[in-house]
């Protein structure tokens, strides 16, 4: 941006400053007509656009009209997701079997699954053709742009892309489940063979393996991995799969569906929403904060030098001067977020098997003391959890992913979600979404080019 000032003799930072203060807006207004900025009402409740039956966000309970905190529920098809993730420890995969639940609002029998799965693995391909002439050609630092490319692209694969019938919806939306899995790890891989001279290895998806297994082995370069790691990345798939309507991924999936455009329109505008770091980026933020915490705090069962240094993040004197313990806090969750809880179990057995103790006691540490730091240094009275984003980045890095590849890892999953939800957009034949903008600017007469200063 400073050699296209200078190119321009300043005048492209001109521009800027015009558009700094044509865009500034009264900050008062807001107030005076009661805007719900962030589609959230004065108390941080979101205000309610529509209906769904696919999942429920429960963060307190209401008693005599009163907010009480509660542990964190949430439901899949009515089902709690602490029950589902307990029935699948005695089972070896189950993001194929929560995917069928979320679009099609029931568990599956043995034999209903067996056809699914045998349906999502033969659509788990990508031409030669399109690898080399999409993913490859002009690869992304961030793979989420090249996810986005590449969905875009499959439009023009498909020989019917712009019919919104159930039936052809469905069919994209299981071709993309299938597919994008190998898309975000090809792109990867290309990424870094051409940016940083690595070798190219495209490995592909083995039929007898689960979506979690085939990310592992194509992501390694010996295509190994054990039975816990498999186990932990498919726990991490179901528990990222879908959370409720308003999130902004999903809700923006509702408004781009709700125009009656195509599935790769909604699904890609459903991944540009996931990219941002308030959304499926702030994984990478946990970490980040964690490395500066490790080499600002040396020793690790320390609490008070961990406090000294979080107060330190708090008060904006530390690690991004932002003033955020990322990965605490959320939204709706009070006491407690149900997918930390769980992803927090899973990131200790990983932990164990891989001499990692130290380093999970540290993210225990952090995450216990941060509670009482962040609701004395911000006023709160609302309790502060973990959220899910907290120790997913611990779980990744253990299990050898790349970082680049950790908000794309939300995005395979979350796109079973999002194609849930697109469907029933479109089954219950909603009104195109269009919320209301006030305008509170000022009608001026129009002066011709020479009257104006």
């Amino acid at each position: 941006m400073m050699e296209l000032g200078e190119k321009l003799n300043g005048k492209f930072e001109n521009l800027v400053n015009y558009c700094m203060v044509s865009g500034a807006i009264n900050q008062d207004l807001y107030n005076e007509y009661d805007v719900k900025r962030g589609l959230r009402d004065s108390n941080g409740k979101g205000v309610l656009t529509g209906l769904t039956e696919i999942s429920d966000v429960c963060g307190y309970r209401l008693k005599n009209g009163k907010k009480i905190p509660c542990d964190g529920e949430l439901y899949y098809q009515g089902y709690n997701v602490m029950d589902l993730v307990k029935s699948f420890e005695n089972r070896r995969f189950a993001f194929e079997e929560t995917t069928y639940l979320l679009m099609f609002g029931e568990l599956p029998t043995h034999t209903q699954l067996k056809d699914f799965e045998e349906v999502l693995t033969s659509l788990q391909e990508l031409s030669g053709q399109f690898v080399r002439d999409v993913i490859m050609k002009a690869p992304s630092a961030n793979i989420m742009n090249a996810l986005q490319k590449s969905v875009l692209t499959l439009y023009s694969y498909d020989e019917n892309p712009d019919d919104i019938s159930v039936a052809n919806v469905l069919r994209q939306s299981l071709q993309l489940i299938g597919k994008i899995p190998l898309i975000a790890v090809y792109a990867y891989l290309s990424y870094r063979h051409f940016g940083f001279d690595d070798n190219l290895y495209i490995r592909t998806p083995d039929k007898d393996l689960s979506i979690a297994e085939n990310i592992l082995q194509m992501v390694r370069q010996d295509g190994k991995f054990t039975e816990l790691e498999a186990k932990v990345l498919d726990i991490a798939l179901v528990i990222h799969a879908e959370h409720g309507g308003g999130n902004n991924s999903t809700f923006t999936n509702h408004v781009v569906t709700s125009s009656g455009t195509d599935t790769y329109s909604a699904i890609s505008a459903s991944i540009a929403s996931l990219k941002g770091p308030r959304h499926g980026g702030a994984n990478l933020k946990v970490l980040q904060m964690f490395d500066d915490i490790k080499e600002h705090c040396k020793d690790w069962n320390n609490e008070e030098q961990i406090k000294e240094y979080l107060n330190k993040i708090l008060n904006r004197e530390a690690f991004d001067e932002s003033g955020l313990i990322y990965g605490m806090g959320h939204a709706v969750y009070t006491l407690s977020d149900p997918r930390a809880v769980i992803l927090k179990r899973y990131a200790k057995k990983l932990a164990e098997a891989k001499g990692k103790m130290d380093e999970f006691h540290l993210y225990e540490t952090v995450e216990e003391v941060s509670k009482d730091l962040i609701m004395k240094a911000h006023l709160r009275y609302k309790p502060v959890c973990a959220n899910v984003d907290f120790y997913s980045g611990f779980v990744y890095t253990m299990l050898g992913i790349p970082r680049e590849l950790f908000t794309p890892i939300f995005a395979i999953a979350r796109i079973s979600g999002w194609s849930a939800h697109r469907l029933e957009e479109l089954v219950n034949k909603g009104k195109i979404i269009r919320p209301a903008y006030k305008y509170v600017g000022s009608h001026v007469d129009f002066r011709e080019i020479d009257e104006r200063e």
